[in-house]
């Protein structure tokens, strides 16, 4: 039987868990001494930051419901955390949404160069897959640990996030209908989120309704969090998002609030907000973690 690490409520153990996942991303960066010194120092600006760690805080949230040991769950936050940097630095690249600013600071291209903000990318996402398939944890349970891989690699591949941001940049400057911004949305940001929380059931044997809910709740949580990034555009400066605000309309990219409008893309958020809530409450008592990630996506100003 996986021990729980601790029988804290999740407020009193978000410090924990960003410390721990901080502490773990630094050494994995730290241990690549044979690398390009310029490609360190990009990866590490791109990583280091002041992020959010929601991804991270999911899986762990994730390994509470199931009362997994910590110590299995760290790569896999780990490498969700590396994905979604990546992700980001690519995201910022003048040939894709072309942005100056990311998390109050100038972009990695703008930090570096263009050339090595592409490198750096490629060199977190290999390394997330690298962290995932060679951590001696998950290497006691062999299966899960390459069910785990092939999660993590759908999520951000050709139906996934990829895919996403390849119809994103198909749908600039058209119009599109609900159903596609959802699709475009769904892979896009969402897939990523599913995977931080599916993962960590790989190393559980629950029900296959218990997963099914979970996995619902997954879909639904990460399209609210992608609307209320749309949304976010909408309401805030650049100096509160640490982001340049306005670049999704500068880009003529399809959000909800151009689709819908503010109040029917804050309609729509809260309605599958409600239904995430729902699946998520028939999983116990022990996915108030995942309840406070969730609330938190929700009402995020950045």
């Amino acid at each position: 039987m996986i021990t729980r690490a601790s029988e804290q409520p999740f407020t009193d153990q978000l410090d924990h868990y960003r410390a721990r996942v901080d502490a773990r991303l630094k050494q994995c960066l730290a241990a690549g001494n044979d690398s390009p010194q310029r490609l360190r120092d990009a990866m590490e600006y791109s990583v280091l930051g002041a992020g959010k760690r929601i991804r991270p805080l999911l899986v762990y949230a994730t390994g509470e419901l199931f009362e997994l040991d910590e110590a299995l769950l760290d790569p896999i936050a780990v490498a969700v955390e590396f994905v979604h940097a990546y992700s980001l630095v690519h995201d910022d690249l003048p040939s894709m949404d072309d942005d100056d600013l990311r998390r109050g600071r100038p972009t990695t291209h703008r930090a570096f160069d263009e050339a090595t903000a592409i490198l750096a990318g490629d060199a977190l996402q290999a390394l997330a897959f690298d962290v995932v398939s060679a951590d001696q944890q998950l290497g006691k349970h062999p299966e899960a640990q390459i069910r785990i891989v092939a999660r993590l690699a759908r999520a951000i591949g050709r139906s996934g996030m990829a895919g996403g941001q390849a119809l994103d940049i198909g749908a600039e400057g058209a119009a599109v209908d609900e159903d596609t911004l959802e699709d475009i949305h769904r892979r896009k940001t969402g897939e990523l989120i599913r995977a931080s929380i599916m993962m960590p059931s790989e190393l559980t044997k629950v029900s296959a309704e218990k997963l099914e809910r979970l996995d619902a709740f997954g879909r639904d949580i990460g399209l609210v969090f992608q609307i209320r990034d749309d949304l976010l555009e909408v309401e805030h400066d650049t100096a509160t998002l640490g982001k340049s605000a306005g670049s999704d309309r500068q880009n003529e990219k399809s959000t909800y609030p151009f689709l819908l409008g503010t109040q029917g893309a804050q309609k729509r958020a809260s309605e599958l907000y409600d239904r995430a809530m729902a699946n998520l409450g028939s999983l116990g008592h022990h996915s108030a973690g995942l309840r406070w990630v969730s609330d938190y996506i929700v009402s995020r100003s950045n």
